[in-house]
């Protein structure tokens, strides 16, 4: 649990309550977009601010939102919450078993006040992108194993070596949770559109023809 002690922020939770309205039936929330104080700001640790009803509503919504964008992670200042949480999900599809990229089912997670440190010295860089920055996509070498350590909704403490695509999911996600986001490690030189990296670039995930061609170093 979050604590015997953990007490309820009112105020806070009627402003979540407020947002998860904003959804409407489908409770599909507004995605905050680069340029908002809120994506650069590192998150307070959660314990226990939200009520239960509260934050079953709001995880909920989460994972609506993210579903839609479509999206394998969202976290909480992308919605314009500066809560530490975050949510998860991606399934192998037909074609992944052989992909560079380590694709491996990665059920739906909440993560709660989530870290991770590296395991051994491995890393690899694939193009990702960002539901906060539409429309683009850029090459970021990340971490290919970490140890992951997160709380669930019940504040349960997790711990879990991830490789791969999943790795660089909860990468990705927790970066946001301390005002990171993924563009700022990138190799510039390889962003592009969503358009051009469908056209040009999608054949081979590893972007060895890209980085010729764009002038970035793999």
């Amino acid at each position: 649990m979050f604590g015997q002690h953990a007490k309820v922020d009112t105020e806070l939770n009627r402003e979540v309550e407020r947002l998860i309205k904003t959804g409407g039936k489908e409770r599909i929330l507004p995605i905050v977009q680069m340029g908002e104080p809120v994506l650069r700001q590192r998150t307070e640790p959660y314990a226990g601010q939200l009520s239960k009803r509260t934050l079953d509503k709001l995880i909920d919504a989460m994972r609506a939102t993210m579903l839609e964008a479509p999206g394998v992670g969202l976290a909480g200042p992308q919605i314009g919450l500066g809560l530490a949480i975050a949510v998860l999900e991606d399934h192998v599809r037909e074609g992944d078993e052989d992909d560079p990229r380590e694709i491996s089912e990665l059920p739906f997670h909440v993560i709660i006040n989530p870290s991770y440190e590296p395991v051994g010295e491995r890393t690899a860089s694939f193009y990702e992108g960002c539901l906060s920055f539409s429309g683009y996509q850029a090459v970021r070498r990340r971490w290919l194993d970490i140890v992951a350590r997160w709380q669930d909704e019940d504040g349960n403490r997790h711990e879990e070596r991830l490789h791969g695509w999943p790795a660089r999911i909860f990468q990705h996600e927790t970066d946001h949770l301390s005002g990171e986001v993924y563009i700022d490690r990138a190799e510039i030189r390889s962003l592009c559109s969503d358009e051009n990296l469908s056209d040009l670039w999608c054949e081979d995930p590893v972007p060895t023809e890209a980085a010729q061609e764009l002038g970035f170093d793999l």
